[in-house]
């Protein structure tokens, strides 16, 4: 590999640091960024909306002094609106439609120095854990392009995974930035509920199970990137706990003793078994944990599964019909039948069917469990579990025939019976790749911080990647 290969596998924090030694210029890691996505997108299809002239035009320019001032960069492109460029949500209706405006996190991007190369491949709206849209075809895993990368974060995934750029943005509504980075090695956190606005948009979406960060390639930069763009909103209708200093600090820090559960079964309703891989890398890692002085002890919250599968589904299904009419009003026309997929279709007509009260007594219902999660984290600071139930399937392992178009989206229900509870209970929760199987695929292991507490995940993660270093992995599609 060359050097602008070397440099591409840095952390994003690490590449700052080159500019800010003028070793390198922006507009150098701009231009090695886009030859790399040029050289390997034809392998993977992650970036599907090009934003050469305007990443060149930004890196040339004068760039705010934030902490990745000139590190280049990928949007999902879903939900993170950048004016005057194309966000299709990975919808043949949403194909002609260009927002006006920024998001606020867009702007905090942009603040913090990031230089936006592209937008990434992501399934239809988002609602599903593969990424194989209609419209732009399947995202490849790099490494193994026969396998998912995951979704619905799957572009940004792979994008980072193969070093086309050092960290992407991503969004997670029921794991999806935890998934994508489970299968494709890398980092990815799904902060507190409200921890990283919505707005202009949006002051809260689906009870606050939705949130917004990044897939990154370091602990370090993950929790850069949460300083740099977290905090509330103007007019935003709630917000998370203010943190104590820094999260960019505590990497590093002591840790302390912690008290950490592990467990290896999901509480949400699953047909399938966890295979042997996830349930080792729970193990290994809880393992390690008490090899570095932790208090570790098999224990789980006792939950109704079933109940919270329901409730989840109610409120997902109704946020779906509800952010479905919020997009029809946007684009001025419903859509054609051909313009949605099957299955976001039957989601659709199922969410219509949704009363306020059954999606208000849903609400409740995770809520509750919101509060009987709390009380576990009253006796352990970390809970560690899998992140899914088995290592990345092939593509199209989940499509659907048209006679049943949600038979799809069963099976992957019970490939990610994990990463749902976090978004009903709001907490953050962190997927690290300590674990590679022996097909050489990265398995994830998801740790889960009691609510506003990103700052022991951090600490407990840095310790973790300095014990088991994943920085010099690289995938096949990466040369």
């Amino acid at each position: 590999m060359g050097a602008w290969d070397d440099v591409a596998f840095l952390d994003g924090l690490a590449q700052a640091e080159l500019v800010r030694r003028r070793e390198v210029r922006p507009i150098e890691l701009v231009d090695a960024a886009i030859e790399r996505i040029e050289r390997l997108n034809p392998l993977l299809n992650a970036v599907v909306t090009p934003m050469v002239d305007l990443a060149r035009a930004q890196a040339q320019a004068g760039l705010p002094d934030g902490p990745f001032a000139g590190v280049p960069f990928l949007l999902k492109d879903l939900l993170a609106a950048y004016a005057g460029v194309r966000m299709t949500s990975g919808s043949a209706y949403l194909r002609d439609f260009v927002p006006a405006h920024d998001s606020e996190l867009v702007r905090r991007f942009k603040r913090a120095g990031l230089i936006v190369l592209g937008k990434t491949n992501t399934p239809e709206f988002g609602n599903t854990a593969t990424t194989e849209p209609r419209l732009f075809g399947a995202c490849h895993n790099p490494w193994n392009t026969a396998l998912t990368p995951g979704g619905s974060s799957g572009g940004s995934a792979a994008a980072v995974a193969a070093g086309m750029v050092p960290l992407a943005h991503g969004n997670d509504d029921g794991g999806s930035i935890r998934i994508p980075a489970a299968c494709c090695g890398l980092v990815g956190l799904k902060p507190t509920r409200a921890r990283n606005p919505l707005g202009p948009d949006f002051g809260d979406m689906i009870g606050g199970m939705v949130v917004e960060h990044a897939l990154t390639r370091s602990v370090r930069d993950c929790a850069a990137l949460l300083d740099a763009v977290s905090g509330p909103d103007l007019g935003d209708p709630y917000w998370s706990p203010p943190p104590a200093g820094p999260f960019l600090d505590e990497v590093g820090a002591p840790a302390g003793r912690l008290r950490i559960a592990f467990s290896t079964t999901p509480i949400a309703a699953s047909n399938a078994p966890v295979h042997p891989d996830c349930t080792a890398a729970v193990l290994d890692a809880a393992r390690l944990c008490a090899d570095l002085g932790h208090r570790v002890e098999e224990a789980r919250p006792a939950l109704n599964g079933a109940e919270l599968s329901d409730a989840f589904y109610v409120m997902w299904t109704g946020g779906f019909a509800w952010s479905m009419a919020g997009t029809i009003q946007a684009v001025g026309r419903p859509p054609e039948a051909d313009e949605i997929e099957p299955t976001n279709w039957a989601l659709y007509e199922i969410g219509r069917l949704t009363t306020a009260a059954a999606f208000l007594a849903a609400q409740q219902t995770l809520q509750r469990a919101a509060r009987d999660v709390a009380h576990f984290f009253a006796d352990y600071d970390v809970w560690v579990t899998p992140v899914v139930s088995a290592p990345p399937p092939l593509l199209g392992a989940f499509a659907a025939p048209p006679d049943d178009p949600m038979q799809g989206w069963r099976r992957v229900d019970d490939w990610v019976p994990f990463t749902r509870l976090c978004n009903a209970t709001g907490q953050p929760a962190l997927s690290l790749p300590l674990y590679w199987n022996a097909a050489g695929l990265p398995i994830g292991t998801q740790l889960i911080g009691r609510f506003g507490d990103e700052a022991t995940l951090f600490r407990l993660a840095a310790q973790l990647e300095a014990a088991r270093p994943w920085a010099q992995r690289r995938p096949a599609v990466s040369a």
